[in-house]
């Protein structure tokens, strides 16, 4: 019996998407996804603190990480998360940072020493709908970003249809992230 009551409990907290407990900057995969970019197993990396001043009120609070390559240049890393909607439950894309819509995805931008973007990627996918957003080919589209254009959904990036809050939010983030970081940088100069 109590093996039934596990079971339906496990189905029902799937179904109902409980809440995050917060962001975990220890998460395995992350982890291994930042040893990749390392390009060895030794991880040599350290935070990039943002001071208060320049964070958003309504952002998810993520980490900017500097990372030393073998090959003596630097990379800078912003790792985030963005919340998106239910199917069905959020149309409007600021509704996604109200904590009635539990639902999010934990990515990663990796910038070149020039503060461009080199790559983004996906790594915890926790939404039931819009997966389309962690396609590798969907991504490209941000590298070589600079900061300084404005990214429009439909026209400088593509929109994808079923899909909508998590395009608008990862899209945004990005675009706020790496102005936010090429001020830390050129201001750190």
């Amino acid at each position: 019996m109590f093996k039934l009551f596990i079971l339906i409990f496990n189905l029902w907290a799937v179904t109902v998407s409980l809440p995050p407990k917060g962001f975990d900057f220890e998460d395995k995969t992350l982890h291994k996804e930042l040893l990749k970019l390392r390009g060895t197993d030794q991880a040599e990396w350290k935070e990039f603190i943002v001071p208060e001043s320049l964070l958003s009120t309504y952002a998810i609070p993520g980490k900017f990480l500097v990372l030393d390559e073998l090959n003596g240049q630097k990379k800078y890393i912003y790792v985030g998360r963005v919340n998106s909607c239910r199917q069905g439950g959020c149309s409007n894309p600021a509704q996604a940072l109200s904590i009635e819509t539990p639902e999010y995805f934990d990515y990663l931008v990796v910038f070149d020493a020039n503060l461009l973007v080199q790559q983004v990627k996906v790594y915890n996918y926790q939404a039931t709908h819009g997966q389309e957003v962690t396609n590798k080919g969907w991504l490209k589209q941000f590298q070589g970003y600079d900061g300084r254009r404005t990214l429009t959904v439909g026209k400088s990036i593509d929109a994808i249809s079923g899909a909508t809050v998590s395009v608008f939010g990862i899209t945004n983030d990005i675009q706020e992230k790496t102005q936010l970081l090429k001020k830390l940088v050129e201001g750190k100069n």
